[in-house]
């Protein structure tokens, strides 16, 4: 999540090609694609929902990345997402 959140596209991409599990739950944003979604890290976004992250899963301050990119007024992440 940390790596989500700071926008971080070449280290997230690092942990995911080694195995980490872009499903992750835990923290104040529930998983990796709240944190990026809530932030506006569009590229970010792309490379977790490629990977296959679940746009729908529950969980953290803002209950799912729709939410978290909505509260954030990210207008490009939500056309992702959507």
């Amino acid at each position: 999540q940390a790596a989500s959140c700071g926008g971080h596209e070449q280290v997230v991409k690092l942990l995911v090609d080694e195995g980490a599990d872009v499903h992750a739950q835990g923290g104040y944003y529930g998983n990796a694609l709240q944190a990026a979604s809530s932030r506006g890290h569009e590229q970010v976004v792309k490379l977790l929902v490629g990977k296959g992250a679940d746009v729908h899963t529950r969980g953290g301050y803002y209950g799912n990345a729709l939410w978290a990119a909505s509260f954030g007024g990210h207008e490009q992440i939500l056309k992702l997402l959507v």
